[in-house]
Formats: C-alpha cells, sequence, structure tokens
C-alpha cells in the first residue's frame, strides 16, 4: 500500500500571513490524521515563512502517525531533527532562499559530507530519504553514501502530464524505482502530485512507499474541505484509510 504524507505547510503559510494562531497547524494535522492519512509531513525552512521550529515541536509532541521533516541538512536543522527524532528525514539539496524545491541531489558531482550526515541521523534511529531525479547513476550513489530511501522528484512529470514527454518523464521514473529497489532503496515521491496526475503515477511506480502532498491537496480543500480532500487523494493513490485503531507504524527502510 503507497502511503499519502500532508504536508502542512501551507496552512502554516496562511496562518503566519496574517499572524495569530488561525488557521492552526496542530488541528489541520488532526482533521487530516482523522480522515486517514498515513504521515504528516513539514518543511520548516530558515526564513520560518511557514512551518516555524515551534510547529515542529508541538507536531512531534501529538502526531500518532509517522513524521516526516524535510529540509537542507543544515546544522540547524539537523539539530532540530535530532531534537525530535521523527520516523523520517528527507534531505532536499535546496539553497535558503528558495521558493520551493526544484532539482534532486547531484551526488555523483560531490556529495561527500553527506555519509556523515546520513549515519548520524540512522544512529538517532531516524530513517533517511534523499530527494533526487530519476538518474540511475545518482540514485546508486545515495545507496553508496546510505540513504534508506529516495524521494522522486515528480515536478517535471507533473508539468508535463498528459503530454507525449509526460509520458516520457513516467517511463523515466519507473525505470529509476526498478533499479533503486534492485539496490535495495525505499521510494518515496512527492513534488506537485495532484488528483489528475497521481493515478497514472501510482499504478506506474512499482513499490511506491510514501508520497508527499501539500500544495495541491490543500489548494483542493479550499474547495471540498480538509476531510474530503484527504479522502480523495487517498482513493486516487488507491490506498486504504489508515484507521485509529491503527497502531504507530514501525520505521521501514
Amino acid at each position: 500500500m503507497i502511503r499519502l504524507s500532508v504536508n502542512l505547510n501551507k496552512i502554516a503559510l496562511l496562518r503566519n500571513a496574517r499572524g495569530g494562531k488561525r488557521p492552526s497547524v496542530l488541528d489541520a494535522a488532526t482533521a487530516c490524521i482523522a480522515a486517514g492519512c498515513h504521515g504528516i509531513t513539514v518543511h520548516p525552512r530558515p526564513d520560518a515563512r511557514h512551518i516555524t521550529r515551534q510547529d515542529v515541536l508541538d507536531l512531534a509532541a501529538m502526531l500518532p502517525v509517522e513524521f516526516n521533516i524535510e529540509g537542507y541538512p543544515s546544522p540547524e536543522f539537523l539539530k532540530l531533527v535530532r531534537s525530535v527524532k521523527p520516523a523520517q528525514a528527507t534531505l532536499v539539496p535546496d539553497p535558503p532562499d528558495a521558493l520551493t524545491s526544484s532539482a534532486g541531489w547531484k551526488l555523483t558531482e560531490g556529495g561527500d559530507w553527506l555519509r556523515d550526515v546520513l549515519q548520524s541521523l540512522r544512529g538517532e534511529g531516524i530513517r533517511t530519504s534523499l530527494f533526487m531525479e530519476p538518474e540511475p547513476p545518482q540514485i546508486e550513489r545515495a545507496r553508496e553514501l546510505g540513504a534508506d530511501r529516495i524521494e522522486l522528484y515528480t515536478g517535471p512529470y507533473a508539468e508535463a502530464f498528459g503530454t507525449a514527454e509526460g509520458e516520457s518523464i513516467l517511463r523515466a521514473h519507473r525505470e529509476a524505482a526498478r533499479f533503486a529497489r534492485s539496490i535495495g532503496l525505499g521510494i518515496n515521491a512527492g513534488h506537485d502530485l495532484d488528483l489528475k496526475n497521481l493515478p497514472a503515477y501510482a499504478k506506474a511506480i512499482r513499490g511506491l512507499q510514501e508520497v508527499s502532498i501539500g500544495h495541491a491537496l490543500i489548494c483542493d480543500a479550499l474547495y471540498m474541505g480538509l476531510t474530503r480532500a484527504v479522502k480523495a487523494y487517498l482513493k486516487a493513490l488507491g490506498s486504504t484509510p489508515r484507521t485509529t485503531r491503527t497502531k504507530r507504524s514501525k520505521l521501514k527502510r
């Protein structure tokens, strides 16, 4: 089953635009969990323009589902991650002023320093994932450095969905996922996935374990409500909603 992790950055962005506590990130997380999502994702950035350090601490204290924290592995980010010990840390190569993630790691051009970072996080019991392009040499390097999973960057697929180029990109993702599985890496995916392009992606990518979706899901929630939006994305994935009787998932590679 493919797990749905809901990214709450846009909830925090809306709150910060006005100040105060509305909308509540914690209330949004509670609603998403009640609707059946399998995890919660946040991507705190250095300028705290949406998710703040306090949000991360508050979510870590209340979540009964897997917590995925994304970000560039700066000393400040790693200190925060180690303090809350989420189920998963997804490391991205974003510069500090990036509007959103727009490319995967280029590990064949360097990246040796990530080996110690990944080893340290795994030593804390945190599953690690690297944000990657569908390129086998880069994916092989991710495994050599010690990542548990990769998150395939789906932005180009989403942008080209419904075109011949989109089909070509999907084939590249399918082959990249096959290669990742063959060398023992778990597979996540994310960026610009929505109700239109998600079913085809979920069907094509064998072994896909988790998708992280925020922007599109929150946009849809403006029209259909958060509960209905989460349920719609679970249906698009062909996934079974998490029930309140399900115990917190154990860490899996």
